[in-house]
């Protein structure tokens, strides 16, 4: 007699896909562009339904694509898939990926899929910190110099980079932090670049995993180019 082993899908994911792509330019929306042999969002998606833990996967679409999605999009579990509509600001996209989240979705997490090659085991990572309690984001340390620059383009000073990271997502929360930091958040009409901010301003405690390089942020169009270098190459 084989042993049965039950995965309860309390992961729930919100992918932000809601934003024009305008410094990428052309007609075509950012993350409907191919990179690295398919659609942007798609690998978002497909890497998510991969995890036996997820029980549903929201896309967060632009309005005028939301009623009606690209076909690729239901090569993917459409059990697991649901569709939402972006908002006017990032926080408010989330939110309203929060709202379509099915009940059972106690840990949340939020990805944007402008970062098409987050790999499977940051995302592990992240998990397993939340399910500790824990609001944790997937950061890489900075290795740079930094320089503080004026307005004219002269360097103030150099900035120590010791303990600072940078961020990337996916961001993981259990579902009633992150419900509670954004509901604060619609009430003193405070907008922010992830969601981890919102949490940080409340005081709740957030903690840093080890991210990856391979989870590019496609920002411009060169970035393209350096994901699709990036594509089937192991870290």
């Amino acid at each position: 007699m084989t042993g049965f082993i039950s995965t309860v899908r309390d992961v729930g994911v919100v992918i932000v896909a809601g934003g024009s792509g305008s410094r990428v330019g052309g007609k075509e929306l950012k993350q409907f562009r191919w990179v690295a042999g398919k659609p942007m969002l798609l690998h978002s998606v497909q890497t998510f339904m991969a995890r036996q833990d997820v029980g549903m996967v929201v896309c967060v679409l632009p309005r005028e694509y939301a009623g009606d999605p690209p076909p690729w999009l239901f090569q993917c579990d459409v059990d697991r898939l649901l569709v939402s509509v972006g908002g006017r600001t990032r926080s408010e996209s989330v939110g309203n990926g929060l709202d379509d989240l099915p009940d059972d979705a106690e840990i949340v997490l939020v990805h944007d899929a402008a970062r098409p090659l987050v790999d499977a085991a940051t995302i592990d990572r992240v998990v397993t910190s939340v399910r500790g309690g824990v609001c944790t984001i997937a950061a890489l340390p900075v290795v740079d110099t930094l320089k503080q620059v004026s307005a004219d383009g002269n360097v103030v000073r150099t900035v120590s980079r010791e303990f600072l990271w940078r961020a990337q997502t996916p961001q993981g929360f259990p579902r009633r932090v992150l419900v509670d930091a954004h509901r604060q958040a619609r009430v003193e009409r405070i907008d922010a670049t992830d969601d981890a901010a919102l949490c940080e301003r409340l005081g709740i405690p957030v903690r840093v995993v080890r991210g990856t390089e391979r989870a590019l942020k496609v920002t411009d169009e060169g970035d393209f180019a350096r994901v699709g270098a990036m594509y089937g190459v192991p870290e």
